[in-house]
């Protein structure tokens, strides 16, 4: 008997620890929130208060780290419409039409996730928004935020007309006629959006509560929400306090404005619930909406280059602040031009083996000799695995096939030394870290779709992609060392599985569940 045994034992299991120097266990014991044994036998901490689980062979990994989320925005999605698989303007504009039904005239009609992909790839016009709820002004964001659809009430309560000029890094889309359609790129959606009533504190607070809930059902027991305010800060904290936070929080700071100078002032606040050390910031739009910023012109879009968002001047200065302070730096980067942009500003402030791990979010389209530049300037990518598979459909249409090499390229990114952070970007994506590593695995869709993988060759193995999910996401926070594997002193983050993820063929993946989610050794959910 031990003098002090431990709280929780794990036993009969198959422990996938994504630690390399013991990578499988059978059992596992944790006290105080922290694994205090792993291997095939630790019966030798079980005292008479400990509580013992015999999970009769399933399987567990370590707590799912997503490395770029969205906590308010699938909140807001929780509570609101989901357009990801609307097929038609026409089912759109019904869904709006019912939705203000239920609302008082001039009440903003809210979704998201539309996806012109979806009809054929045209962007759609505001006049089937206009005909559905021609009293309420509507709002509906693009599948990857970076373009809004509204309706004439929207673009009158705007100021928007033909006459409209495009914001600097915005373009509001117009018919060959001259007339704004209704569809906003980027900074344009500002136009609008800074007209639509600011949600209040607790209508923010709810939004991360049910967000934290739906994450830790989900199998995630860290989140990197990409891009915070006063009022998500201030939600945290509420929850944290109250014993209301299932998951972990990193945090970014979103963009330059007096939350960043006031965090200068004070410095990084790090905890193991809640840690404020990075600033987040955006360099271009997306490919989707054709605002992501590349070299040449779009393979479908001829002289449409993107938008660029950021110059590097400014992301030069907020990289030195951020050295001087201890704080990171998050740039979404996604077209080949954006993100050498970002390398030189980076590479020019921090020079090499410089240990701060500033990072590209979403790494989406690299030149070729642009990867090298992760790795000489010590750049962390957080990609997105399920972006390749929800993109493929176009994704070649839209760049080409002299691009496609450097586009969605987790392996070659991996190849090259560079560390890589697997994530959702929720509610981008849908928010199930499962299908991520799947989509990391298989470069499938959920149907088994195509048969070999799209572009194969950038297929992670299922240790890689687990370390994605797990140990990078720790070390893209500067957590490796307490957490996101499985080991003696680590945090007891863990999941169980309905199956094996490490074992299944391909076409069983999608099916698996998270069976129990625990942080620090806690139960946060379960369906045991």
């Amino acid at each position: 008997m031990y003098a002090q045994p431990a709280d929780l034992v794990i036993s009969n299991a198959a422990i996938y620890t994504a630690d390399a120097g013991k990578p499988r266990a059978k059992a596992m014991a944790v006290r105080g929130g922290r694994v205090v044994a792993i291997g095939d036998e630790v019966r030798g901490f079980i005292g008479p208060k400990t509580q013992v689980v015999d999970l009769q062979g399933a399987a567990v990994i370590p707590g799912l780290i997503d490395s770029h989320v969205h906590m308010s925005g699938l909140g807001q999605l929780l509570e609101t419409s989901d357009l990801r698989h609307v097929k038609s303007v026409a089912e759109v504009a019904a869904m709006v039409k019912a939705r203000a039904a239920r609302l008082p005239k001039g009440s903003w009609v809210r979704a998201r996730n539309w996806d012109q992909t979806n009809w054929g790839g045209e962007f759609p016009l505001h006049t089937a928004l206009t005909e559905a709820a021609p009293e309420h002004p509507v709002f509906l964001s693009r599948v990857d935020g970076h373009a809004g659809w509204v309706n004439r009430k929207a673009m009158e309560i705007a100021g928007i007309d033909d006459k409209t000029p495009d914001p600097m890094g915005g373009k509001i889309i117009r018919d060959s006629a001259g007339h704004a359609t209704g569809v906003l790129i980027d900074r344009a959606q500002g136009l609008v959006g800074s007209k639509i009533p600011a949600a209040t504190d607790d209508e923010v607070l709810a939004r991360l509560r049910a967000a934290a809930r739906e994450c830790a059902r989900l199998g995630m027991t860290t989140v990197h929400d990409a891009g915070i305010g006063e009022q998500e800060l201030r939600g945290y904290r509420k929850l944290l306090a109250a014993g209301q936070l299932p998951v972990r929080i990193y945090a970014m700071i979103g963009g330059e404005g007096a939350m960043w100078n006031r965090f200068l002032q004070t410095g990084p606040e790090v905890h193991e619930r809640l840690t404020v050390r990075s600033i987040k910031l955006v360099a271009d739009g997306a490919i989707g909406s054709r605002g992501a910023a590349f070299w040449q012109p779009y393979a479908d879009d001829p002289g449409n280059t993107g938008l660029m968002i950021l110059k590097q001047e400014t992301v030069e200065r907020v990289a030195r602040q951020a050295m001087e302070k201890g704080f990171q730096v998050n740039t979404h980067a996604i077209g080949d031009r954006a993100n050498r942009m970002a390398l030189d500003a980076y590479g020019k402030v921090l020079g090499e083996n410089n240990g701060k791990r500033f990072r590209i979010e979403h790494a989406q389209a690299i030149s070729l000799p642009d990867f090298a530049l992760f790795k000489k300037f010590g750049v962390i990518a957080s990609m997105q695995s399920t972006h390749a598979t929800s993109d493929m459909r176009w994704a070649m249409k839209r760049l080409g096939p002299d691009r496609i090499a450097g586009a969605y390229a987790q392996k070659r990114m991996l190849n090259a030394g560079v560390v890589v952070a697997n994530g959702s970007d929720f509610p981008v994506e849908e928010p199930n870290p499962l299908m991520g590593f799947y989509a990391a695995v298989s470069r499938q869709d959920v149907n088994g779709e195509p048969k070999e993988g799209w572009r194969p060759e950038e297929r992670f193995t299922r240790e890689e992609a687990l370390r994605s999910w797990t140990w990078a996401g720790a070390y893209a926070a500067f957590e490796e060392d307490w957490k996101g594997s499985l080991a003696v002193g680590k945090a007891a983050d863990f999941l169980v599985l309905s199956g094996d993820i490490m074992t299944l063929p391909f076409a069983e993946l999608p099916k698996v569940k998270v069976q129990a989610t625990y942080v620090a050794g806690e139960t946060v959910y379960s369906d045991r």
